[in-house]
């Protein structure tokens, strides 16, 4: 039997901390280390010092369950008198959230916490009349507080909102892919959400995403979107940017505070382990990088639409005939590294063997790249000279010497080269088939590249490739390479 001095403690610490009050509600093995940190940042949201949000996370991971289902009961628990919409993609799943909502806020456990917040109806409740209790609202008794849920096309006339919740606003894939309900969706936001929005107001837009035109697609092109990568960060940014998180199912991107996996790790493995993941992700590659990776393309669009061909053994000693690499160095701050060892078989194809892709500086990447070099037994190395690659080449030759190093100046145009060997590229080059594992952003590069060039964050990845199928497939006196080591 819990006293008063403990009640008053467990009230005190829920009021203050989201994931105490949902530890007291679920228990604490309710939390994985993911759980928790997407919980922490769903606090942060609740307390104010986060106006505009936006999560994505990978379908089945638990999304729902934290961001509407105890979030939106935890914020009529610590302010009775908000006035909060939740929004899905039909009425009648917004309608399953209000009774899930409504539940936990009838759980004797949530009474304990915050009795001040009742529904009518209930044992605590002093019911009146007055009080709106179904399946798409409810308010709360004695006080101003209420919860409105509605579908995509529905209604929120005549009532100012504080709360904003957006979950899944696309049923499945069809649906993000019709033009129609993208366009229908977006008008709704803007003629419909945004009209009942006020000064104070808090928004909470969390997706599984479908495509890149998406509504937070087209948030992102519409207004300054800010990535989240530490709770850090909230102190002093600017109250009207958005902040986004996106949780990929495998690590790709680099490690930070609020996500600080190693590349390759699963994001809840007791769930979704790697294998579960990476057998979905060989299924549809494309589709996998939108909804678990939350890295939307769309198939149109991209210029390696029709996959990289992958291998599961090398071929035998007497069937590689040459084993080289070819290295594109970092010609500005955000570009990448990208060096690729291959080994040329007798069948004509190139057998990529390594990947060294990264954007740490120079005195990080000549260690690394020679240590590469010998590791794979390589022969030649041929190394872009543009911008700084000449002393490169000549330090990783110091550190290399046993590799035949021969650098150059790649005078041809950038975009024109990628474009042209786009189908050399991918009739012969191969890759290991765990590539998406070993080589994470790497494989990401290349799998989400645009045919409309400018529409890319990087080219380094696609312009390693395509000089390696010149080197090795189109003509070796190709004038738009100009030798110089």
């Amino acid at each position: 039997m819990i006293d008063a001095k403990q009640l008053a403690a467990a009230q005190q610490g829920a009021r203050q901390s989201f994931p105490l009050f949902t530890a007291m509600m679920k228990g604490k093995d309710f939390f994985t280390p993911f759980h928790l940190v997407y919980y922490k940042i769903l606090n942060a949201f609740a307390h104010g010092r986060i106006k505009r949000l936006i999560v994505s996370i990978p379908p089945q991971h638990g999304k729902s369950e934290g961001s509407t289902r105890l979030l939106l009961a935890y914020l009529l628990g610590i302010n009775p008198d908000l006035k909060i919409a939740v929004a899905s993609y039909s009425d009648r799943f917004a309608r399953k959230f209000n009774r899930d909502i409504q539940r936990n806020i009838d759980d004797p456990r949530f009474y304990l916490l915050f009795p001040e917040t009742t529904l009518s109806g209930t044992p605590m409740a002093e019911d009146s009349a007055g009080w709106v209790r179904t399946a798409g609202e409810f308010e709360i008794v004695g006080h101003k507080g209420s919860l409105t849920a509605v579908g995509r096309s529905g209604g929120l006339t005549g009532q100012p909102v504080d709360i904003l919740v957006l979950d899944d606003l696309y049923k499945n894939a069809a649906e993000a892919n019709s033009p129609l309900i993208r366009d229908a969706v977006w008008d709704w936001y803007l003629s419909v959400a945004e009209t009942r929005l006020h000064n104070d107001s808090q928004e909470l837009i969390v997706f599984t995403r479908w495509h890149e035109d998406d509504l937070i697609g087209r948030i992102e092109k519409a207004e300054n979107v800010v990535e989240l990568t530490s709770l850090k960060q909230l102190a002093g940014h600017d109250p009207d940017t958005w902040l986004k998180v996106n949780f990929e199912a495998i690590k790709e991107s680099a490690p930070t505070e609020l996500d600080p996996r190693k590349q390759g790790e699963a994001l809840w493995p007791e769930r979704h382990n790697l294998k579960k993941l990476l057998r979905s992700r060989a299924l549809d590659p494309v589709a996998f990088d939108c909804t678990y990776q939350g890295h939307p393309a769309t198939k149109e669009g991209l210029l390696y639409s029709d996959g990289f061909q992958t291998y599961d053994v090398l071929p035998g000693p007497d069937q590689i005939v040459k084993k080289a690499n070819y290295t594109d160095t970092a010609d500005m701050g955000n570009d990448y590294l990208c060096s690729v060892c291959y080994e040329v078989g007798r069948d004509g194809f190139a057998y990529v063997t390594d990947v060294l892709f990264t954007q740490a500086p120079m005195e990080e990447t000549e260690p690394a790249t020679a240590q590469m070099l010998l590791r794979n037994d390589t022969r030649i190395a041929y190394i872009e000279s543009n911008n700084g690659g000449r002393g490169f080449a000549r330090a990783v030759k110091k550190l290399a010497p046993s590799v035949r190093v021969e650098w150059f100046h790649q005078s041809g145009n950038k975009e024109s080269r990628i474009l042209t060997n786009s189908a050399s590229v991918l009739n012969n080059i191969k890759f290991p088939s765990d590539w998406s594992l070993r080589w994470p952003s790497f494989y990401f590069m290349l799998t989400t590249y645009k045919r409309a060039f400018k529409a890319n964050r990087s080219d380094d990845a696609p312009d390693t490739l395509t000089g390696i199928v010149e080197k090795e497939v189109l003509d070796k006196n190709n004038n738009r390479i100009l030798y110089m080591g």
